[in-house]
């Protein structure tokens, strides 16, 4: 790849958080980085020499970026720890060891204990977190100690190791830190139950254990030992600050893969997760051209087959966004919520930001391009005889028939062109008739584009369902323009289009680029119409309310009214209030004015 290659690859980036991976020539894996803002942080590294010599030579080999968005910094954090030790990229130098972040486990034992670990055994215990801050792991662990008191001893508690009485008090009783379960002081059901509640604590739910605390703090304040009460505070408030679960680390997901898939007329872009040992080690996205009207379904079996096959997965399960048949050796699970759901999101998300990097790329290269495929696309979603280089779109506005308005907006190569919108006031009607309103605006538009031999648009869209289109076909018809001009209604749930001498509507896909463009249109007609409606509704009620006083014209009375907000306050001021505003010979006009009315 050029240097030019790059430098698109960096325009493209999203500004998310997320983790970015350099690699080089020959696809090898130079380095592994996260980042609040991925295009930000990847830019900075491009635009200036910077101090070690090492980045400088990693920077001259980057030759491809490759990125995966996630929700917050802190899945950030986490995901570039796995990839580092998974990846060992050469230029990483922190990381790369085998420690990890740290873990709270639950020890699957008689009395568990709970505590802080970097390494995770396979034993039946449970494990939350991982923590990216260990003053967050203290902090849960002393407010856990606090509250309940559990014992840190490493004793095997069995039932018959206590009966017998092998295991003598230590000082952590004497001192109330434990209740004595290795002489049997404490029930094992009484000791469980403490257990659930710091089990509940650590998924987040602690509203019953955040009372608990409440109650301690408040025995402290009213027993006087005010500094106590200080601590269990600060404590809680770290509590209510801390964050459960990441959806990039997750101990109950283990060796799965995730695929999702987004798509639109021409491509399908397929993104696939690799799950170890509940991390994200690898993420990929596929590009796949649509040859005929293949359905997302197909596709996606297509493209597990062939990424499970290059990547060498044998997991048996995986995680799709709807029902698929990989046969029988493989479990396909459709998640609804939960952990599998969030990562799948996750997926989807990667998905959909290729998409949309691919798109901008393809802009930036070729601008012509990402407007003649638009332009192919609603020639033939349409079902037009030409590409719909120039469209125009008409738009209604009136209240209870006061002020009638119609707005023009023209759009050409599918961009909005604003030197060529129009308003027009109707004339010939009178009442709340937006029938009568699109025939004669219609007739006008194109009557003067004729007169004026200016160039007609290939497509008209009327904001209307089947009245409002036929209303504008009798002036087409009295200009005789039908058959020259194609001509389309939009019923107001966006998705029906109707067709000259066609009672049932046309639906496009909710996804299709050619929808977009005509929301965009009838959006933009609406917005247009309804600012010159405004604007003409506030001119007539301020003619309305303000007599006409001579030598005082219609910009003096709005400056005075916006000042005095009502004209009985006008009415009311003296001649050096409203001199103040504007002027004195004025002024003494419309005091003058006012005495003899």
């Amino acid at each position: 790849m050029q240097k030019s290659s790059l430098d698109l690859q960096i325009l493209s980036l999203p500004d998310n958080p997320g983790v970015y991976q350099y690699y080089d020539k020959d696809g090898k894996i130079l380095y592994v980085g996260k980042a609040k803002n991925l295009k930000k942080r990847v830019s900075s590294y491009f635009n200036k020499i910077h101090d070690t010599r090492k980045t400088n030579v990693l920077v001259r080999k980057i030759v491809t970026i490759k990125h995966i968005v996630v929700p917050t910094e802190t899945d950030a954090l986490l995901l570039e720890n796995n990839l580092i030790k998974t990846l060992q990229p050469r230029y990483n130098v922190l990381l790369r060891d085998d420690k990890s972040y740290p873990w709270l486990c639950i020890k699957k034992e008689p009395f568990s204990r709970i505590f802080s670990t970097r390494r995770m055994v396979k034993d039946g215990s449970e494990y939350f977190g991982p923590y990216t801050s260990f003053k967050t792991v203290h902090t849960i662990l002393e407010l856990i100690k606090e509250l309940y008191p559990l014992r840190t001893c490493n004793y095997d508690l069995s039932k018959s190791n206590i009966d017998s009485g092998k295991f003598k008090v230590c000082l952590e009783y004497h001192i109330g830190n434990c209740k004595g379960p290795c002489e049997g002081i404490v029930p094992l059901e009484e000791y469980q139950r403490q257990v659930d509640a710091i089990r509940e604590i650590l998924k987040g739910n602690f509203k019953e254990s955040m009372k608990d605390f409440k109650r301690l703090m408040n025995q402290y304040a009213q027993d006087l030992r005010f500094e106590e009460a200080q601590k269990i505070k600060e404590k809680i408030e770290v509590l209510e600050n801390y964050q459960s679960r990441s959806t990039i680390v997750n101990p109950k997901i283990t060796n799965i893969d995730v695929f999702s898939i987004v798509s639109d007329e021409s491509a399908a872009y397929v993104n696939f997760l690799q799950i170890s040992h509940g991390s994200i080690i690898r993420s990929h996205t596929l590009e796949m051209k649509k040859k005929l009207d293949e359905s997302d379904e197909e596709l996606l079996e297509l493209a597990i087959v062939e990424m499970r096959e290059r990547f060498n997965l044998l997991s048996k399960e995986v995680i799709v966004p709807f029902e698929i048949d990989l046969g029988e050796n493989i479990k396909t699970t459709v998640p609804q919520l939960g952990d599998k759901k969030q990562i799948l999101d996750l997926s989807i998300r990667n998905a959909k930001f290729y998409r949309i990097e691919q798109l901008k790329q393809l802009q930036i290269v070729d601008p012509d391009r990402h407007t003649n495929r638009i332009m192919a696309q609603m020639q033939k979603d349409l079902r037009l005889p030409s590409e719909p280089r120039h469209i125009e779109c008409f738009d209604n506005s009136n209240i209870q028939g006061t002020n009638p308005v119609a707005a023009c907006v023209v759009f050409k190569d599918g961009k909005a062109s604003k030197k060529d919108y129009r308003h027009f006031n109707v004339k010939t009607v009178e009442g709340p008739d937006d029938f009568a309103s699109m025939t004669e605006i219609v007739y006008r538009r194109y009557k003067r584009l004729l007169d004026e031999n200016q160039p007609l648009p290939q497509l008209i869209i009327i904001d209307g369902g089947k009245g409002q289109l036929s209303a504008a076909l009798k002036s087409i018809d009295a200009l005789e323009l039908r058959g020259k001009i194609a001509i389309i209604g939009i019923a107001k749930r966006l998705e029906e289009l109707f067709y000259p001498g066609d009672s049932i509507p046309l639906y496009l896909d909710k996804k299709s680029e050619t929808l977009k463009v005509i929301q965009q249109l009838r959006n933009e007609a609406h917005r247009f119409g309804i600012t010159f409606h405004r604007d003409k509704r506030s001119k007539a009620a301020l003619n309305s309310s303000v007599e006409s006083i001579p030598g005082i014209g219609e910009k003096t009375m709005l400056t005075l009214i916006q000042h005095f907000k009502s004209v009985k306050r006008l009415k009311l001021a003296t001649e050096k209030e409203i001199s103040d505003v504007i002027g004195v010979s004025k002024a003494k006009k419309i005091v003058d004015f006012y005495k003899t009315n």
